[in-house]
């Protein structure tokens, strides 16, 4: 599993971190999902796993980076809560041919998190989301997958939030 998340962003100061938090924040919540998805865990279980065991802490060696914890539970059990919203809205981003079921469940994962915050997270420019949750599905899948994760979600931030994209 990737563990720095990084976003090489050229903030200053508590800006930087708070990014940076952020950005652990979001890979953590795409894991989290991944394990849902896969082992079938519940929502009250797999934050408080994720809280107690991974986020900041020393993980079979590796160091996972501290991140905003009120950030990942939001956008854990906001997708939670909306996936019957988010599913049919990603579905129709992707191609025909590849429906969300299709999908390999990490990217699913990203790209659920990815339209979560696209939805309900205004506080995020639409650009940042979308580069962001490119970046951590990079951590776990191939660039041309990356691509794929990076086109979907940039769709639906034009979709969602069209004001941001019409200068």
């Amino acid at each position: 599993m990737a563990r720095d998340v990084s976003n090489g962003d050229k903030r200053s100061g508590l800006d930087a971190r708070k990014a940076n938090k952020r950005g652990a924040a979001r890979l953590a919540a795409v894991q989290a999902l991944y394990q849902m998805d896969l082992a079938g865990s519940g929502l009250n279980d797999i934050l408080a796993e994720f809280e107690s065991h991974w986020l900041g802490r020393e993980v079979e060696g590796a160091q996972y980076l501290p991140a905003e914890a009120a950030f990942f539970r939001d956008v854990v059990s906001g997708v939670v809560r909306d996936q019957r919203l988010l599913d049919p809205m990603i579905d129709e981003a992707l191609e025909r041919t590849w429906p969300l079921k299709r999908i390999e469940a990490v990217l699913r994962a990203a790209l659920r998190a990815g339209a979560y915050e696209l939805q309900h997270r205004r506080d995020v420019p639409a650009r940042v989301v979308v580069s962001e949750y490119a970046d951590v599905a990079a951590a776990f899948v191939e660039r041309d997958e990356t691509g794929m994760v990076n086109a979907v979600l940039d769709q639906l931030a034009r979709k969602l939030r069209a004001e941001e994209f019409a200068a």
